[in-house]
Parts: C-alpha cells; sequence; structure tokens
C-alpha cells in the first residue's frame, strides 16, 4: 500500500502547481536597494494577494518513466506480499501436519504402555507362581519404563508442536486444538518434474516480485538518464494590489511565461546518476536469473523428496507387517516356553518402532506434497 503511494507522488509532476501568495511590505520612502539578492530598482511598500500556477510542459520522458518505474516497483511490492501471505500458508501447513504427527506418536506411546503393562503384569503374576524367572520380569520393567519414557517425550514433543501452531496462526496463548485428518487419499506426486519447474518459472510470486523490479531499475535508469534532457515549464501568475504606491497602476497584477531549464555542467552528477542506475538495473537481472535457478533446484529437490516420502508409505506400512508377525511369533514362542524374553522384548521394540515411523511416514508425506504445491504454484 504504501508503495501505491510513491506512484502517486511521482505522478504529481504531471499535475499543475497552485500556491496562493499574500505579501506585505513597509519600506522607508525612496528605498531602491536590498542586500542579499538581486532586487527591484524600488521596493514600495506594499499589500498584494495573487495566485501562481506552474504546469510542466516536457521533461522528455523522465517524469513518465519515474510512473511507470513506480507503478512497477508497486507491482513488485504486491507480489512480495503474496510471497509472504504463501510462506504463512507453508508455516501452518508445516505446524499442523507435525502437530498431527506427534499426536500420532503420542497414541502410539500409550498403546505401547498399555500393551507392555499387560505383559508386565502377566509376567509378574507367572513369577509370583514360580513359572518364570526374576530375569523375565526385570527385562518386562524395562520394556515398560522405556515405553514411559517414549510417552513422556511423545506427550512434551505435542504439546510443543501444539504451541507451535498456536503461534503461528496469531495466538500468544497455548490453544487446544481438535484437528481433523485430511480424509483425501494419499495420491502419488505429479509424474513431470519439468512441467512443474515450468510453472514455477511463470507463477511463483518471488520471480513476478523481481521480475517487475527488473522492470522498474531499467524506467529509473531511463528516467537517471533523461536528466541531462531540457526542463520545459509554463508560469502564470495573477492577483491584486489594494494597498500600493499610487506609482503603481493599475491595481491588478498578472504575467506568464515560459521557463526552459538546460543542463551544461554539475560536475558530472546527472551521469553519474544514470551510470549508477544502469549498473543496478544490470545487478536486479542477474538476482533474477540467480532466483530462477535456485527455484528451478528447489521444485526438483521438493519433487525428489515428495516420491521418496510416496515409496517410504509402502516400505514402512510393510515394516509394520513384519514387525506386527514378528511379535506374535515372539509372544507365541514365549509362552510355550521356546523363546527366551530377549525375543519378546527385541519384538515389542521393533513393532514400537515400526508403529512410529509408518504413523511418520504418512504425514512427512502430506507435507513434502505442500511443500511441493508451494515450490511450484503456491498454496
Amino acid at each position: 500500500l504504501a508503495s501505491q503511494q510513491v506512484t502517486r507522488e511521482v505522478r504529481s509532476n504531471l499535475w499543475p502547481t497552485a500556491t496562493i501568495d499574500l505579501t506585505a511590505v513597509d519600506s522607508e520612502p525612496g528605498s531602491r536597494i536590498t542586500a542579499g539578492a538581486l532586487n527591484n530598482p524600488t521596493v514600495y511598500p506594499r499589500a498584494a494577494a495573487g495566485a501562481t500556477v506552474t504546469q510542466l510542459i516536457t521533461d522528455f520522458g523522465r517524469t513518465t518513466n519515474l510512473i511507470s518505474s513506480a507503478s512497477l516497483a508497486a507491482k513488485a511490492e504486491n507480489q512480495n506480499a503474496l510471497a509472504t501471505k504463501e510462506q504463512i500458508l507453508l508455516a501452518v501447513d508445516q505446524a499442523f501436519y507435525n502437530a498431527l504427527q506427534t499426536h500420532a506418536v503420542l497414541t502410539v506411546a500409550q498403546q505401547t504402555v498399555n500393551d507392555r503393562q499387560t505383559v508386565s503384569d502377566q509376567i509378574g503374576a507367572l513369577f509370583k507362581s514360580k513359572l518364570k524367572s526374576e530375569l523375565d520380569l526385570s527385562f518386562a520393567n524395562v520394556n515398560l519404563a522405556q515405553a514411559k519414557l517414549l510417552l513422556l517425550d511423545a506427550q512434551n514433543n505435542e504439546n510443543a508442536a501444539l504451541a507451535a501452531l498456536s503461534a503461528v496462526l496469531g495466538f500468544s496463548s497455548l490453544q487446544s486444538f481438535r484437528l481433523v485428518e485430511d480424509p483425501s487419499s494419499n495420491v502419488a506426486p505429479p509424474g513431470n518434474v519439468d512441467e512443474l519447474i515450468s510453472t514455477a518459472l511463470t507463477v511463483r510470486p518471488e520471480i513476478l516480485a523481481l521480475d517487475f523490479q527488473s522492470e522498474s531499475a531499467a524506467k529509473f535508469q531511463k528516467a537517471e538518464r533523461d536528466l541531462l534532457f531540457p526542463n520545459i515549464r509554463a508560469l502564470g501568475t495573477v492577483g491584486d494590489t489594494p494597498v500600493r504606491n499610487p506609482a503603481i497602476s493599475p491595481n491588478w497584477y498578472g504575467a506568464v511565461g515560459v521557463n526552459v531549464d538546460i543542463p551544461v555542467f554539475n560536475g558530472f552528477l546527472f551521469t553519474a546518476r544514470a551510470r549508477e542506475a544502469s549498473l543496478r538495473e544490470q545487478a536486479t537481472r542477474e538476482r533474477l536469473r540467480d532466483l530462477r535457478d535456485r527455484i528451478s533446484r528447489d521444485v526438483r529437490t521438493s519433487w525428489l523428496n515428495a516420491n521418496t516420502a510416496y515409496q517410504r508409505l509402502a516400505v514402512t506400512q510393510q515394516l509394520l507387517d513384519q514387525a506386527n508377525l514378528a511379535l506374535n511369533l515372539a509372544e507365541a514362542r514365549y509362552h510355550l516356553g521356546l523363546g527366551s524374553i530377549v525375543e519378546l522384548s527385541q519384538g515389542q521394540l521393533q513393532q514400537t518402532q515400526a508403529q512410529i515411523s509408518n504413523a511418520q511416514a504418512m504425514y512427512d508425506y502430506r507435507l513434502s506434497l505442500a511443500v511441493l504445491q508451494y515450490q511450484t504454484s503456491g498454496i
């Protein structure tokens, strides 16, 4: 909004400038000369009121180029504002999926504590009946303690995730949200990364903003070059002199004129300003080229991450299935007296790790899709 006002400020040079003057002078009779500047040959006592209007006729394109430069700069700032909005939306997505992920891990931790508590109670009862050794009971209690530690960490991580989500949504205190899962299925990421890169280079607000800045710098460079051309203005003034010297007649005054300001020499100031603007315009073009390269890299990296996260979905599900099967077999062997408590403990640990990996993989993939969409066309 501020940059749009700059355009109005520059455009005001094309409009007439009007001022009202009120002047009163009392002088010593016969005074003719005053010090400090060139003066009229006679300084008359007077009281007058009038208006003066100045209008630019032409400055050979300088003001027009300044207006274009300011307008393009305003468009660039609009795109920067849009880019900031997209960054906020991505931050919300990241906080949201992180909160869902930590809640899923918390659910796994709670279930793990319940399951290991049940195993610990069973082995404790068998130990009291002299059917299991104290070593078995110790292993079961160690596994239970590890599950409780996992639960404490999961609770802390969920609270931290909710705090981050509250902050990014603009709340100064921790809010209690009811997070709703996205019911849509996990679709595969787009297959053609080159099309994604082409789209990103066309619609990304950062690209558009720097493109407008480059065009603005080019217009400003032309405006600075136009300082070497003349400046032509029309002037007009009219007013009334109710109090005046009798020698002044009539009581009103008026005049029109044209002023041509031709720059001759000012210590190469205008030449240096034009050269500076040209170099800054070249620097903006190079930043635009560099940004295109970085966006192309970011889109490709996001696409690779999304594909890897999508492939992890099937792998972590397979890992969970195998871990559940291994735990079931270990429990069966243990109850039949064919396996040791170490096998059962290992099976429990592997199942917990597989459950956590599977829960994290789903939200990692959804977050990677959000990042890919942000890098490509915005959220």
